[in-house]
């Protein structure tokens, strides 16, 4: 759009501006309406896309064997260990109540666990471990607590290995409407517990799981929806009405925001979108975007007016000056999010898309709704505008003045930084994506340090045929798998049917210790096999670790290295002994942990070709815009380096990086190439005008300084409040984002303009 059509378009707006105000207000109600169907969930599998290779391995491993979402409960007495009538009835009590469970299909506990032993030479007895835990005499308790500790099978996995806590572990088989099963499992199981807390107040209740973690991550996206939302709205407010100096130009800026939010998420509500934690920053993200346009417009008609232009003349002026950079930033940050379609985890698709739209309506609004309000309210110049101004000037004077002593120091700066990036580890674990304020992150980690991980690997280990997992040569190739796993480190414990066997075979030869070994004999395993499942009781079966044709077996691996590259490196080792000793008997580990150990590593790997995409995309739309091949590269320098930077702190202070890291890129790219293009558009405007390099950058720094500066303040503050979350995902990229846009505007203030200025020079010079 040229100057005069420009003009002519301003002229209009406000000349009409009550229809334009009609109308937007119209727009805003009619998009708006639908911001009540937006739907929160709390299933973490959202996280995963539906041609997962791990989501589908694992959902094959569920077909094969049984549906597995657990909650995961440890009884702890306070003092002492389980093995006292009291603390094993309230394990049984415990025990008998989840069965009752919404959905529960199975329970597994230190009590019911169904011990076998031998009655004279053939006979085999099933039972319970516990039963009548009130009538037990100190002989039976210590009997108890010899084969709970003894036994490889539970060890680990229901009760401590030093007897301190026991596990009950309930299966549940959730309905399609699975957000609303997981609400009234977790009640009841608050409920449950609560009840229990009571009858046994010297015993301490624990509980973690599947089903648990559905539930922390609708908290987490509730805090970011219900409470964070609200307080980058004050934030922002605050901020605008200190830094413009304006209650009526702050309240333009607020009317922005809140029509771009509105509409973002009233269209998000008519398409049918689903927030998850990874979403759920949307509205806050179009927020900070909406202000950052309206910013630069109201803060230049400020300036306007304390030049000596009448209203009118300061909004015609402003417009003029702003519109075409907020247009390109507009197209701009919409390239960047919208590369976010290319991340491994549809939550992100959502995030980049709507924040994409919301992008779009910030422009509208801005060029629509702002100047209209802008003419209506009584704007008056304020004297405090100008401070920011007239120490831009000064400082604009210290930047030309030391550009090469700049030019050198920041280089050196971005040296330093850059050589933390080696220490970053792209890493995730998902149990920490929580941090300790959560409830369940607490629980979780007493969990995993006195009972089995619920970070594991699940194998399906195939026997090559229709009944051949009682195979002799099976069952020991297995076993080899299990005892190597059993000398990895970070592995607590392995769940494997060949400890069943070793088991049967002991006692079907009177409990003989020299038999606890696999039987010679596949038909004579079948049998015992055959023996011991007819002796099972009902909801004890073996359908959990046997296929239906019995061709293949299912092995839980516990491990407490349970960050995701160390889960991927154990899982790597067990394909190389595979390869050596047992080929063809499995194939990579599957199981939630497993998903959640390759989504950030396969999203990084496809966001980066997305990201290089993006960011030639806009660098070809610069060198077009400025019609200088020169220009264009240079305005990547200070929109790359502070990137680069970020990362580099990252790895000195933090270290560890996951999924949020594979989007941060492409976020931060289309936000901060806004400042750059904001000072070249003036910079450029300068030089035409006649003006050399250096006063081009004064003058620079004196027109639009004040705005970068502003909307800075206003990015990074809000971007911070994702930082005071609790979900790792969203504090992690909200102080990635907020650290990379102030370095940006550093980059802005202290780089571009010695690069300017000396590529200004060289071109005279050649």
């Amino acid at each position: 759009m040229d100057s005069s059509r420009l003009t002519r378009y301003v002229e209009a707006t406000l000349r009409y501006r009550w229809v334009v105000v009609a109308g937007t207000v119209l727009l805003m109600l009619a998009a708006g309406a639908g911001a009540r169907f937006v739907g929160v969930t709390n299933d973490y599998l959202v996280l995963f896309s539906d041609d997962n290779p791990q989501l589908l391995a694992w959902q094959d491993l569920q077909n094969t064997y049984s549906s597995i979402d657990r909650a995961l409960i440890a009884v702890a007495p306070r003092e002492g260990t389980v093995f006292t009538r009291e603390a094993l009835g309230a394990v049984v009590e415990l025990t008998d109540a989840a069965w009752t469970a919404p959905y529960s299909s199975r329970v597994d506990s230190l009590t019911n666990f169904s011990h076998s032993e031998a009655l004279g030479e053939d006979d085999l007895i099933v039972a319970p471990l516990v039963e009548d835990a009130a009538s037990l005499n100190d002989a039976d308790l210590v009997r108890i607590e010899t084969i709970a500790l003894n036994s490889v099978e539970l060890a680990g996995r229901l009760v401590a290995t030093d007897g301190r806590a026991a596990g009950v572990v309930v299966n549940f088989v959730l309905p399609e409407n699975q957000d609303e099963a997981v609400g009234e499992i977790n009640a009841y199981l608050d409920s449950l517990l609560e009840e229990a807390r009571a009858s046994h107040p010297e015993i301490d209740y624990y509980v973690t799981g599947d089903v648990p973690i559905h539930r922390a991550f609708a908290q987490a996206t509730a805090e970011d929806l219900e409470t964070r939302t609200p307080l980058v709205f004050l934030i922002i407010v605050a901020l605008a009405s200190l830094l413009l100096r304006s209650v009526l130009g702050t309240a333009a800026v607020v009317a922005v925001l809140t029509f771009a939010v509105g509409t973002t998420l009233g269209f998000a509500g008519w398409t049918g979108a689903v927030f998850s934690p990874a979403s759920s920053g949307v509205p806050i993200i179009v927020m900070v975007i909406a202000v950052a346009d309206s910013i630069h417009v109201v803060s230049t008609v400020l300036l306007g007016l304390r030049q000596g232009l009448d209203r009118r003349a300061a909004i015609a002026e402003a417009f003029r000056i702003n519109t075409y950079p907020i247009f390109l930033t507009s197209v701009t940050t919409g390239i960047g999010f919208l590369s976010l379609n290319a991340a491994e985890s549809p939550p992100f698709h959502d995030l980049g898309n709507y924040v994409a739209f919301g992008v779009l309506c910030a422009f509208v609004y801005t060029m629509t709704l702002l100047p209209a309000l802008l003419s209506l309210l009584p704007l008056r110049a304020n004297v405090g505008v100008g401070g920011p101004t007239v120490a831009l000037g000064r400082f604009a004077d210290f930047v030309v003045g030391r550009r090469r002593v700049l030019l050198w120091s920041v280089a050196a700066g971005v040296v330093v930084l850059a050589a933390g990036v080696p220490l970053v580890e792209l890493s995730d674990n998902p149990r920490e994506y929580f941090d300790e304020g959560y409830e369940f992150r607490r629980q979780s980690d007493f969990v995993a340090e006195n009972l089995a991980s619920i970070d594991t690997l699940e194998y399906s280990l195939d026997a090559g045929r229709e009944g051949g997992i009682t195979d002799p040569e099976y069952l020991r190739r297995i076993d080899a798998f299990a005892e190597w796993f059993r000398s990895q480190p970070e592995v607590t414990h392995v769940q494997v049917f060949s400890d069943i066997m070793k088991r049967l075979n002991r006692n079907m030869n009177g409990d003989d210790p020299a038999f606890d070994r696999l039987p010679d004999d596949g038909e004579l395993a079948a049998q015992y096999l055959l023996l011991y499942e007819f002796s099972l009781p009902f909801g004890s079966d073996l359908n959990n670790r046997i296929d239906i044709a019995r061709s293949a077996t299912r092995m839980v691996v516990a491990s407490d290295g349970a960050w995701s590259r160390e889960l991927r490196e154990l899982d790597d080792r067990a394909q190389a002994w595979l390869d050596a000793n047992a080929p063809g008997l499995a194939g990579e580990a599957s199981g939630q942990s497993m998903m959640f150990a390759h989504v950030s590593a396969r999203s990084i790997d496809s966001m980066l070709g997305s990201t290089i995409t993006a960011m030639a995309l806009i660098s070809v739309i610069l060198i077009f815009v400025f019609r200088s091949v020169r220009i264009g590269l240079l305005s990547l320098v200070p929109n790359f380096l502070p990137a680069l930077m970020t990362f580099g702190l990252w790895g000195y202070f933090v270290g560890q990086v996951g999924i949020a890291s594979s989007v941060m890129v492409a976020i931060v790219f289309g936000i901060v190439v806004d400042d750059t293009i904001h000072f070249l558009c003036e910079y450029m405007k300068s030089r035409r005008e006649g003006r050399s390099a250096p006063d081009a950058v004064r003058s620079t720094f004196r027109t639009v300084g004040p705005a970068l500066l502003t909307t800075t303040v206003v990015l990074a503050a809000g971007f911070s409040v994702f930082a005071t979350s609790g979900f790792e995902v969203s504090w992690s990229l909200g102080l990635m984002v907020m650290t990379t846009v102030v370095l940006a505007l550093a980059a802005d203030f202290l780089l571009l303009p010695p690069l300017l200025i000396a590529a200004d020079a060289r071109e005279r010079r050649a």
